[in-house]
């Protein structure tokens, strides 16, 4: 008997080498490729999404048929948030329409910035008045990662003018 290790030939080492080498290079695309940075990814191609809440039940909703949401809550700061942003528009609680893109936009009446994730929703603060909010993750609706910031405006809803 041989105590001897069978040493393998020089083609069976270069195509081990090799296989190793693949498989080094797939996990680490692999690798690289979860732990990307995401970047923002809207439902269209607008920078500027809009919705229109409403107070449904005591608290502000809102319905987004193309993001898949219907009666989506505001809760955890962000009603107190729209309270401060509706204040000069009558009857806003019938609903209004809310503009708003992780870019700043003309006429843009405030900017909520990201403070923290709790691994589900995002918090974000307003600097006027100092509030801050939780918004759940129907923001991944609109936005693959939590922006930033989210420059906002409330407006009136446009009503259709009365039939001549």
């Amino acid at each position: 008997m041989s105590n001897t290790v069978p040493v393998p030939s020089p083609s069976r080492r270069l195509r081990l080498a090799i296989l190793i080498a693949t498989g080094a290079t797939v996990v680490m695309i692999t690798l690289l490729w979860l732990n990307r940075t995401p970047t923002l990814a809207a439902p269209n191609s607008n920078s500027i999404m809009v919705i229109a809440p409403y107070v449904d039940a005591g608290t502000w909703v809102f319905d987004d048929a193309s993001a898949g949401l219907r009666k989506e809550p505001f809760v955890a700061g962000v009603p107190e948030m729209i309270d401060a942003l509706v204040v000069n528009i009558p009857e806003a609680r019938n609903g209004f329409r809310l503009l708003f893109s992780a870019q700043p936009f003309p006429g843009h009446q405030k900017v909520l910035s990201w403070t923290r994730s709790d691994g589900t929703g995002n918090y974000y603060k307003l600097s006027e008045p100092p509030l801050e909010g939780w918004i759940c993750p129907a923001l991944f609706r609109y936005y693959s990662a939590p922006p930033q910031q989210i420059y906002v405006k409330a407006e009136p809803l446009m009503r259709s003018p009365e039939p001549l």
